[in-house]
Parts: structure tokens; sequence; C-alpha cells
């Protein structure tokens, strides 16, 4: 019994030194990205034409952000694999967020076919510009928005049936808008065959790192994001952006706009009453959406 007793406990230690050494690595597993480097591969053939469209209004870390880290992308040989220009309705100036100026390269009518479009949040798209970007879809590796350019890419009916993200302060408005589309809170961003939509403004960044993933492999990236002195994560795991996966609630000590969520000052914000009920508006366009439907943003306001 003694003999037993002495052989069990010189069992003991290795074994509680082998769980020591498994535990760091279980924990470093279960907190690593989501995303394989290995999915949702793309066959690189450079060069590789990008397409960023744009019109008046242009948010510009939506299309320069994407612009900066496609550009930054060096191969092992040296080269430089993408193409990058702008596509509008007319080669006139247009006028980017802040009074940036912009004269587009191409058209419609003219633009060399991309392998992948950059759709940031900008004005209202034209005819032509939807019927470009569905055309062209047929044949790119990636489509993809930015920001509220997701309501630009929901627009040609190519997201219907599958998911989506969006700027968090339109969750409600796109939601609204594309009941065909399953709107996507706390994400990142989102994948789709050849499509994807990034959330806000700096989203666009991580979602191209992915595009930059998905062509050349994670090191690739990771020398790109380096190289830009960008430090973010969220590009590894799509799911990264769960501070913005629960909807903010109004309260009459805190109230938001109803319409993109957003906090008011009561003391200077547009306002409107509905049914009793004072709701404050971020600007004068959010109370014409408010009051054209008030019905869906009261009801979307009782539910969050």
């Amino acid at each position: 019994m003694i003999v037993v007793m002495k052989a069990r406990s010189n069992l003991r230690q290795p074994i509680l030194t082998i769980l020591a050494l498994l535990i760091p690595v279980a924990i470093f597993i279960a907190a690593a990205p989501t995303n394989s480097p290995n999915i949702n591969s793309l066959k690189p053939a450079p060069p590789i034409p990008v397409a960023f469209v744009i019109s008046e209004g242009a948010v510009v870390i939506d299309f320069c952000g994407p612009w900066e880290v496609f550009r930054d992308v060096m191969l092992s040989s040296g080269d430089h694999p993408f193409r990058l220009y702008t596509v509008s309705d007319k080669t006139a100036p247009i006028t980017a967020g802040g009074g940036m100026k912009i004269v587009p390269d191409y058209t419609f009518a003219n633009a060399p076919a991309p392998k992948a479009i950059v759709i940031p949040a900008q004005s209202e798209p034209s005819k032509a510009m939807l019927d470009w970007i569905r055309q062209s879809t047929k044949n790119t590796d990636v489509t993809m928005s930015v920001c509220t350019g997701a309501f630009v890419l929901a627009r040609t009916g190519l997201l219907d049936g599958k998911s989506a993200t969006t700027f968090h302060a339109a969750f409600n408005t796109f939601a609204m808008q594309f009941p065909k589309i399953e709107l996507k809170r706390g994400a990142r961003f989102v994948e789709n065959g050849n499509l994807a939509t990034a959330g806000g403004l700096s989203s666009g960044i991580d979602l191209a790192l992915r595009v930059v993933e998905r062509y050349y492999g994670r090191d690739v990236a990771q020398k790109t994001a380096y190289n830009m002195e960008y430090q973010g994560q969220g590009w590894m795991n799509a799911d990264s952006n769960q501070i913005y996966a629960t909807t903010p609630v109004s309260t009459a000590e805190h109230p938001l706009c109803p319409v993109c969520g957003m906090d008011v000052d009561v003391a200077t914000a547009p306002k409107s009453v509905y049914k009793g009920t004072t709701y404050y508006f971020c600007s004068d366009d959010d109370k014409k959406t408010f009051d054209a439907a008030p019905d869906k943003f009261a009801t979307a306001d009782k539910g969050s």
C-alpha cells in the first residue's frame, strides 16, 4: 500500500506541471480572433483594379482609409498589386466631406472593369451608379461598403436575403428601409460571398485589411498594418464591434434621437410631439424623416 501511494505521489507533480503549461495555451486559443486566415481566400491576379465609387458628400475616411490600405500593400517582390481609381457620374470636381475637392478619374460610362469596389457614405446614389455597381459586381472579387455606404449597396438589391452592417447610428433606419436584409449589430464587418459591408468610418480600414488578407494572407496584411502604424485588430475579428451590439435606451433624463439613436441637446434640438410624447432630433433632416413616418420610429423607440 505504501509503495502504491508513493507511486501516485510521484505521478502527481508531472500531471500538475502539464496542466500548468496547457492552461495558458487554452486561454490563448479562446482569445484568438474568430476568423481563420484561410477562410474565404481570393486568388489574386495583379494588377488588381479597385474602384472607389464617390459622389457629393462622400465621407473622407470611408474611402481614404481603404485607399491607403490598398496603396500600402507591397509584396515580397517589391510590387504594389492594387491599381486604384475613382469613378462617379461625371469627371467634374465633387465636394467630399469637410470641403475636400476631388476630380473623379472616370465616369460610369468609361470606367475600367473593377475586381474590387469600395462604396463610402455619400449622397443619394444616381440610377447610373446603382446600375454600374449591380453590373460590375457580377465579376468582382469583392464589392464592399463602408459606413452608410451600405444604404447605396442595399439600394442595388444585391444584399436582399443576406446579412449586413452599417454605421451604428443608422441601424434603426437601415432596418426599416431594408427589411429583406438581416442587420448585424456589433459586427465590425460582414462578408457574404463577394459582398462585404463594414461598420462606421474606421471600420473600412479593417475591412480593407481583411480583403488584403483574403488575397495575400495574414502576413502581408499584418505587414501592411505595421507599415501604416495602424494598431487596430478589428480586421482579424469580424465581431469586434460588440460595444454597438446593444441598442441604447432613450429616457426622459437622457433623450436620444429616435432616428439615429445619438445624444441630443433638448435646449437646442429640433423636436416633434407625437401622441403626447416629445421627441428630439439631431438635425432637421432627422426630424423630417421622423415626421414622414412617426409611428415606425415611435414603435422602435419603445421597443429599444
